[in-house]
């Protein structure tokens, strides 16, 4: 069985930070109640109406309904079919969070939601992510299509937007689900929220924004089949008491078969879907995906697709036809009549790398105010520049330690001392040079020699253009994991009081000997005292049903709290009793 620290240790070492540990003994024997209860529900309410392979899928991922599951036995059953699990701390950044998928590994908020929040919880939990995504994971054409968004969506561009929405929501979310926090914080942090969204509400989605939306209608809120005949399957369906049933009427939520052009519909996390899309399966899961993938400036590269890196104001990459990869803040492109590029630009610290490692030397400390350099072929070489073995480039008068002029296609003229050619795999892939002028067909200066050295990018053509930098963990696009971290709680006398009676009841329902008397001092006990909490009187009424003892007492209780009840409350209140009708029926 993989320990935590094993899944972490195998992790790339940019992503560790991001990743944090379970500690079980976190979970209070109520958050234990609030699993059970909403498992149980799902369980009951899914086994007609999700796709077949969900009641398969918990029992084969290690997840119970008696109990928030232990990550080191979701790994157990996980490796089996080569995946891994790992716990994180709230929301994470929308990049990192791919970027697990891409090494084959579940991302499972530590938290549970609270009691306040049992049908709809503002930030990522347990349930959602445990019981929602995890049961798929056996089929294995679900389980490629998970990989496979992983490895391109890791590269899809995010814009300045995108980044400080995340901020926003994830602000919010730890607010919201504190039970220390003020109206005054949650107002706060709202208008923080609406802020953001109003100030790029006109800005072109980006990549990142519409690869949300394309997991949105799949994983988070897919179903899968046909229109007129359908089995839930997203997540976010499959951990929503209301929303699983509200779902399937037909006349309230439009159905309307998948296409890529789901990406185009917007979502609103806050409310429920007014439309749903239906795949046909899994496996047209990863034809939409390949669809989207091709459209992304990874796989176009060209003059367009620096532009859009510009747009973002984020660090990206952009990688010559020989594989150097230059990463940073674009800033400038030049092109000529046909629109092909010429010449491209960062601005502050820039990495340049090749598959994905940094080259020695070429880090964000030494080009710390940017980097610049042509894009093209060379007047009278047929090859690329790349190409040309050492002794080759003498022949047109390029030797190390001497003066070199390259004339481009372009009009661009690089002139200078040659001082070093950086080469990998029999490729070239920097020239630098001292004392070096750098000129347009105009005659506009693009490098003096009084700026210093001149490190040339070798490649005539941007092939691919990604989010992010090439070599995170020397560039990481975060540094570190947002400091805003979720609240921990410490209980005062009377909650631990009521903790102890759930954990009490927990004990004896798995209390295999004749226990009813003591299940009637308890319930005496509870029903005497001042915790008439909801679930913990269903827990209650549920143990006296199970041991043979009266609990019409119990219920009485149960039936004022209705009476009174508004909401979320008043819903889940009816699911208690739907349930506690049934017992005298089987």
């Amino acid at each position: 069985m993989l320990s935590q620290q094993q899944v972490i240790d195998s992790l790339p070492v940019h992503l560790r930070p991001f990743v944090a540990k379970q500690d079980y003994a976190m979970y209070t024997p109520r958050d234990q109640a609030i699993w059970r209860f909403l498992l149980y529900q799902l369980v009951e309410n899914l086994t007609e109406t999700a796709h077949p392979l969900y009641l398969d899928g918990l029992k084969g991922t290690g997840i119970s309904t008696e109990y928030i599951p232990k990550i080191e036995e979701m790994n157990a059953r996980l490796e089996r079919i080569g995946w891994r699990a790992c716990v994180v701390d709230g929301f994470i950044p929308p990049a990192i969070f791919i970027e697990f998928l891409a090494h084959r590994v579940l991302v499972v908020a530590v938290d549970i939601r609270s009691i306040d929040h049992m049908l709809y919880t503002p930030a990522p939990d347990i349930i959602h992510e445990s019981a929602g995504h995890a049961p798929f994971i056996i089929d294995v054409d679900y389980a490629e299509y998970l990989e496979r968004v992983g490895d391109f969506g890791r590269r899809v561009i995010a814009n300045r937007g995108d980044i400080e929405t995340y901020e926003a929501i994830r602000s919010l979310s730890i607010v919201k689900e504190s039970p220390l926090a003020t109206n005054e914080e949650i107002a706060a942090s709202e208008a923080a929220l609406n802020a953001c969204i109003e100030k790029y509400k006109d800005d072109k989605p980006s990549e990142s924004t519409l690869l949300s939306r394309l997991q949105w209608w799949t994983t988070e809120y897919g179903l899968v089949g046909e229109v007129d005949n359908y089995k839930i399957y997203g997540a976010g369906l499959l951990s929503s008491l209301g929303e699983s049933v509200n779902c399937l009427d037909d006349k309230k939520v439009k159905k309307i078969p998948l296409t890529i052009d789901a990406i185009a519909t917007t979502y609103d996390i806050t409310n429920e879907q007014p439309q749903l899309f239906v795949a046909k399966n899994c496996r047209h899961l990863s034809q939409i995906a390949e669809e989207f993938a091709r459209s992304t400036c990874f796989f176009k590269g060209g003059a367009e697709s620096v532009r859009v890196a510009i747009d973002a104001e984020t660090v990206n990459t952009a990688v010559y036809n020989s594989g150097l990869e230059v990463s940073g803040v674009f800033s400038a492109v030049k092109t000529d009549a046909t629109g092909s590029l010429t010449y491209i630009n960062t601005t502050g610290p820039t990495q340049l790398a090749y598959k994905e490692k940094e080259l020695r030397g070429h880090g964000t400390d030494y080009h710390a105010h940017g980097f610049g350099s042509p894009v093209g072929k060379v007047q009278a070489m047929d090859r690329c520049l790349s190409l040309y073995s050492i002794d080759d480039l003498k022949l047109f008068d390029i030797e190390v330690g001497k003066p070199v002029v390259l004339e481009f296609l372009s009009g661009i003229t690089v002139k200078g001392l040659l001082t070093s050619i950086y080469r990998r795999d029999g490729k070239n892939l920097l020239f630098t040079f001292e004392d070096c002028t750098v000129k347009n067909l105009a005659g506009d200066v693009l490098f003096s020699p009084d700026w210093g050295t001149f490190d040339m990018a070798v490649g005539e053509e941007i092939v691919s253009v990604y989010g992010g930098s090439a070599d995170q963990a020397a560039f990481p696009l975060y540094k570190e994991p947002s400091n805003k971290a979720t609240m921990s709680v410490d209980y005062d006398e009377d909650t631990k009081t009521l903790f102890t009676y759930y954990q009490n009841i927990r004990e004896l329902r798995n209390d295999s000997g004749n226990s009813a008397s003591q299940v009637n001092d308890l319930c005496k006990q509870i029903l005497a005292s001042t915790h008439d909490e909801w679930l913990l009187l269903f827990e209650l009424a549920e143990l006296c049903q199970m041991k043979g003892v009266d609990f019409a007492a119990v219920r009485q209780k149960l039936n004022l709290q209705e009476t009174s009840a508004e909401g979320q409350k008043k819903q889940l209140l009816a699911y208690a009793f739907s349930r506690i009708d049934n017992w005298g029926t089987q």
